[in-house]
């Protein structure tokens, strides 16, 4: 009798060390991290002309969890991720955290370097329009390829974090993807943005399924490889806003929080208004573009929202808005080109209409 109690105590407290015991070390870039630690790296990419470096922070933390990747400059302009994502990186303390962190300041380092808008000037390629990538494309195929398979690969969650850059003014929010055949995973992405604080949250995808579609955005090269994955969009005319900076970190711990990988942070007193459907508003015309609202104004059907001239000033065309909803982002500088995009307008619920 004696004999079976030790047993069982034995067991319960090889039970109870093995739940609190440290975790291995976590392997990253060829280099070992133990728990508690973190470490500062960078990884190499090139096609044999070209060349960057991916600055990558791993906290791996003293408690087991998830690993969360957060990728910031994906967009090289588009600076509030970027330095949230460095201020962020002072802040988080390994030793507290459960699970690991792989935090990537910023994802398109030539394009960050070279003040470009969108496209890596290495060979003019978007590497939010590249994923999976290719292990022998150009260079900005070979940096999708490496975020996929060293980054977003090695991930539980992940988040990609974007903000309007020069062209755009924008209103915050946050998004996740939809898809009717991955419907935990679908669950799973809107629990995650709707913590965010944002007041708004926007469905992508919609559709039946993405198995038969290349991954193309970061985002959803997580959610191809069955990744619970959510986007931020916060900050306008790439600015690096102190709020809107603010805004990003304070997104990230409560999302840190959700996870159960930090300390709860405080929850959301107003729940998000989920947008399922938007409408997109191209231009008709080139020339001079002059809007005549701003991102986050509700708009309704046949209001004017900007018109265009041609190139000696003369009117061109109104434009006019084609649905009642908020202005999600906007084209707010003068140059235009037919077929380019003015307008995305977000379809409020009615609960959320003004």
């Amino acid at each position: 009798m004696l004999n079976r109690v030790f047993l069982l105590l034995s067991t319960l407290l090889l039970s109870a060390f093995q739940l609190t015991a440290a975790p291995k070390p976590f392997v990253f870039n060829g280099q070992s991290v133990p728990a508690g630690r973190k470490l500062a790296t960078l990884l190499h990419i090139t096609d044999g002309r070209d060349s960057t470096v991916v600055p990558v922070t791993v906290f791996h933390g003293r408690r087991p969890g998830p690993v969360l990747g957060i990728i910031a400059g994906v967009h090289g302009y588009e600076y509030p991720p970027i330095m949230a994502a460095q201020q962020l990186s002072k802040e988080i303390d390994p030793e507290q955290l459960r699970g690991t962190v792989l935090l990537v300041h910023v994802a398109n380092v030539p394009s960050f370097l070279g003040r470009r808008i969108q496209v890596n000037p290495q060979d003019n390629k978007n590497l939010n329009r590249v994923f999976p990538g290719k292990p022998d494309g150009t260079i900005t195929e070979r940096l999708a390829y490496r975020l996929g398979n060293d980054v977003i690969g090695r991930c539980t969650h992940v988040i990609d974090v974007h903000a309007g850059d020069a062209l755009d003014d924008l209103r915050p929010y946050a998004g996740y993807y939809n898809y009717f055949d991955t419907p935990e995973l679908s669950e799973k992405g809107c629990h995650m943005a709707s913590v965010l604080g944002f007041p708004y949250v926007i469905q992508f995808g919609n559709e039946p399924s993405l198995k038969d579609q290349a991954s193309v955005y970061c985002s959803r090269e997580a959610i191809k490889r069955g990744i619970p994955a959510i986007d931020i969009e916060c900050g306008r005319f790439g600015l690096p806003e102190p709020e809107h900076i603010a805004q990003i970190k304070q997104a990230l711990q409560r999302l840190l929080g959700h996870l159960q990988m930090t300390e709860s942070q405080p929850a959301v007193s107003i729940p998000p208004a989920l947008i399922t459907q938007r409408t997109t508003v191209n231009s008709t015309h080139t020339g001079f573009f002059f809007p005549l609202v701003k991102a986050g104004e509700f708009i309704y059907k046949g209001r004017q929202l900007g018109y265009i001239t041609d190139l000696f000033g003369n009117h061109s065309a109104d434009v006019l808005a084609p649905v009642n909803g908020v202005v999600l982002y906007m084209m707010a500088t003068p140059p235009i080109s037919k077929g380019e995009s003015l307008f995305s307008i977000g379809h409020l619920p009615k609960a959320a209409q003004p």
